[in-house]
């Protein structure tokens, strides 16, 4: 029987091609992401274990909040330096004053500005020979005092700065503006994988990074035989137990690696959602090439079980056969996946942050995944074909008709596929009146919205016949060839079914997946001006930075600038809830916000004196005229202090859930007496690069500040949703590549089946373009079939899902995105048009007496 299962493997070899190529795109994608990741891993681990390879014990403050600069960093001096190096095993004593620059390049455009790491400023410190060995210079000179600088080559070349020039910069604080008076190299991996980096004299990096005279770490080398926990309980016996510790080399390097697998795990998340799309849809290809297999083989099988082979037999030769199938798929797909594994990293480098390069790691784990996976998938999909292969009798077998599906069976699979969408669409009906897109309630959607798409697989040989007839009454119009086409279509509505539901599957994903993108970007660019008539948002990219007291004064006497208010951003805690606040100047507040009150006015705040949202008076129960007991401040505030609520405005995303007085919430705030906001209303909403340009020299060109109008805040907003519509193309370039494969798998099979009926039809007259135009149509209406069925799943889906999101996006409503949806069934359409070239050229060549003769 393995003889047999070999003989027919190679018998069918081209049949079985395309089912190989869905297996192999798949199981692609899985070990692809399986190596790009462990690949990944390792690289950031020897990048990280280079970085502490001298490293045995680093000496760090202990964090105190609220502790002033002084105290924090006290004990870390030039004194507990030089104690640390005359302990025994200690080799060096290396000390350091490091942290966090957003520089501005050369055309003033900030340099990673938002990212939250990669961005190192660290001090220069030289030793006997008056270098520092971690920092080698390569042009130029060191930094000697706060007015200069030195960067890395690399950060110097991307920001456009050479020798002599000013770079602007800023920490936490206001702006510097440094010369450039030297070029260094450097080990560290964060750099060279596309941070930057800013060298300063000691003095000037203790001032900004920790406290003056002092550092904030110290690393030490220990001498060879010095264990690094017997260097560590050393150390910790001088250090001031309250304020200072130390750590070792490897917990360091360990801590790193917990960071670096939290990192690469998310790499993983996208490929392999690619491979789950890709196997999920494979496998309905895989049934239906076993199923036309088996088909085909009934007497073949028959004459098996009339010499004596089993039930179990049949079973293991067919599962032989996918076993091999899979097996070869699996094989192909991996090494696909080293390919995959190759160009991942340039697909991810989206954020600026460049991946550490090194070899491919190919663990013995992923090989065996990575075939367990195709071939698993493979036996699993022909196991229900060849549990019917297992059941024919001989004589049965025999017969040239083939049997159709039992009326037991049908009626079984019509229970089975109302059940699913019945369950399914009760899911997603139990959640329509869902507050809010929590992630629970998101994930139960698109649970929900899954059983209704297989609900639809199961069901559609049922929907089949009915659909076909009326998509066929179109065909029929075209004339005799377009009535071959319809009824043969219906011939075998379990193979038309199984054909089409890799377009279900596509369709369905695409569909929802882009109304929901659609959607989402409606409502981000529309909650993005909400309550906006400011034409310019100056704004903090960080809670640790503050916009300087002087700054609206500076941007008030901008020309064409009307109004300048600013705004000071807290939290408020009232009971068990806390929300945001926005301290705003009553004075102004109506010229740069769009306020709706319910009751009340913004001209009545003052100290004491609160507006709120609709819907914080809804859940809070409170009216215009009554007090509510709350505090402002992330725990600085007067605890329950009676504010008196003045006015009830429509939700606003500019004033936040409350709007308070701006002086009372600045004394709240994060960073005391600070603002995070400046709105700007320009003279006739004049807007313009040159008043942009002002504005920002307004605010000394900080890196660490935004300048945007509205356009520029409403596309800031949608490329929040720019990621979902990658996806979407991505999992629709896979549903059509594997629909085409499919659909030209059964057509070839098909042909092959109707040699004499195709040879019977050439043979009363009808033409080769006959022939072709017939399966052309047949493979268009099953297309057609699949993607109506795929869009009214998708399309219902993202309706009940807008439920959700209304309740975290106000703005959020159901808007299909109808040219994007004609795109997607024309190019189904399309899909099936091409993938009946080859079977249509195919039976149009086959001669009619041949035909005709052929058994």
């Amino acid at each position: 029987m393995l003889r047999t299962a070999l003989r027919n493997v190679l018998a069918h070899k081209t049949r079985l091609l395309m089912t190989v190529l869905a297996v192999c795109l798949g199981v692609g994608f899985i070990s692809g992401s399986l190596v790009f990741a462990d690949s990944t891993t390792a690289a950031h681990r020897a990048a990280m274990s280079r970085s502490y390879a001298d490293i045995a014990v680093s000496v760090t403050p202990k964090y105190r909040p609220g502790a002033p600069a002084g105290e924090q960093y006290g004990a870390l001096d030039d004194t507990l330096v030089h104690k640390l190096s005359t302990l025994p095993g200690v080799a060096s004593a290396r000390p350091a004053a490091n942290g966090s620059v957003t520089l501005s390049a050369k055309d003033g455009t900030p340099m990673r500005a938002d990212s939250m790491s990669g961005k190192f400023g660290v001090s220069y410190l030289p030793g006997p020979d008056g270098k520092d060995s971690r920092y080698p210079l390569t042009a130029g000179r060191a930094p000697r005092n706060g007015g200069e600088l030195a960067l890395d080559r690399g950060t110097a070349a991307a920001a456009g700065y050479a020798l002599g020039d000013t770079v602007t910069l800023a920490t936490d604080g206001p702006v510097l503006k440094l010369r450039l008076v030297g070029l260094v190299t450097t080990t560290d991996s964060r750099v060279n994988a596309g941070g930057t980096l800013a060298v300063f004299d000691k003095a000037t990096a203790q001032r900004l990074f920790a406290a003056p005279g002092h550092y904030n770490q110290i690393d030490l080398t220990a001498v060879p035989g010095t264990g690094q926990p017997q260097l560590a309980d050393q150390v910790s016996a001088v250090l001031p137990p309250d304020r200072a510790e130390a750590t070792t080399g490897t917990a360091q390097a360990d801590q790193q690696s917990v960071f670096i697998n939290a990192t690469t795990h998310s790499y993983e998340r996208l490929p392999l959602l690619f491979a789950a799309v890709s196997l999920f849809i494979g496998t309905f290809l895989v049934i239906n090439t076993f199923t036309m297999l088996v088909a085909r083989r009934r007497r073949e099988i028959a004459l098996l079980r009339a010499i004596g082979a089993t039930r179990r037999q049949v079973v293991r030769s067919v599962l032989a056969e996918a076993a091999l199938v899979g097996l070869a798929a699996s094989v192909l797909g991996f090494l696909l996946g080293l390919g995959v594994a190759t160009v991942l990293p340039s697909v991810l480098d989206t954020s600026g942050d460049r991946l550490p390069s090194g070899p491919l790691v190919i663990r013995p784990t992923t090989i065996l995944a990575s075939l367990a996976v195709g071939v698993g998938v493979t036996v699993l999909a022909a196991w229900l074909p060849t549990r019917r292969a297992a059941r024919i009798a001989p004589i049965e077998a025999m017969r040239t008709v083939e049997q159709p599906a039992s009326a037991t069976v049908s009626r079984i699979r019509g229970l089975i596929g109302l059940a699913l969408i019945i369950l399914g669409t009760g899911l997603l009906f139990s959640l329509s009146d869902a507050t809010s897109a929590t992630d629970d309630n998101l994930q139960a959607a698109m649970f929900g919205a899954g059983i209704l798409v297989v609900g639809l697989i199961v069901l559609a040989p049922l929907l089949a016949g009915p659909v076909i007839r009326l998509l066929g009454r179109l065909t029929a119009r075209i004339g005799i060839v377009g009535e071959l086409a319809r009824e043969n279509t219906l011939r075998d509505p379990r193979r038309t079914a199984a054909t089409a539901a890799t377009l279900v599957i596509s369709t369905a994903l695409v569909s929802g997946l882009a109304v929901i993108d659609q959607s989402a970007r409606q409502a981000l660019d529309a909650q993005a001006a909400a309550g906006l008539s400011a034409d310019y948002v100056i704004s903090t990219r960080n809670t640790t930075t503050a916009i300087d007291a002087g700054a609206v004064g500076r941007i008030a006497d901008v020309p064409g600038v009307r109004t300048a208010s600013t705004v000071a951003d807290s939290t408020l805690s009232a009971g068990p809830t806390v929300k945001s606040i926005s301290g705003a100047d009553p004075k102004t507040v109506d010229d740069v916000m769009k306020l709706r009150f319910r009751s009340g006015s913004a001209k009545d705040l003052g100290p004491g004196r609160i507006a709120v949202s609709e819907s914080f008076a809804r859940d809070h129960r409170v009216t215009t005229g009554e007090q509510i007991k709350a505090s402002i401040g992330p725990g600085t505030g007067d605890r329950d202090k009676p504010y008196t609520v003045v006015g009830v405005y429509q939700d606003n995303p500019t004033a936040q859930d409350v709007l308070g007085y701006r002086t009372e919430v600045q004394q709240h705030s994060y960073l005391r007496d600070s603002v995070q906001r400046i709105l700007v209303r320009t003279t006739d909403g004049a807007v313009s690069a040159d008043l942009e340009k002002q504005l920002r020299a307004a605010v000394s060109n900080s890196p660490l500040l935004k300048v945007q109008n509205r356009a520029q805040l409403v596309q800031e907003q949608a490329g929040v949703a720019g990621d979902l519509m990658t996806m979407v193309f991505g999992l629709l370039a896979i549903g059509v590549l594997i629909s085409a494969l499919g659909m030209v798998n059964t057509l070839a099979m098909s042909v092959s089946e109707r040699t004499r009926e195709i040879g019977v039809l050439r043979a009363i007259g009808m033409d080769r373009s006959g022939i072709r135009r017939m399966i052309l149509l047949e493979a268009v209406c099953v297309a057609a079939f699949g993607t109506l069925l795929g869009l009214a799943g998708g399309l219902f889906g993202a309706w009940k899902v807008s439920g959700l999101a209304n309740g975290a996006i106000p703005q959020y409503s159901f808007s299909p995105p109808w040219p994007t949806l004609a795109l997607v069934v024309l190019l189904s359409l399309a899909v099936g048009a091409a993938a009946a070239a080859l079977p249509a050229r195919r039976a149009a060549a086959l001669s009619p007496l041949r035909a005709v003769a052929d058994a």
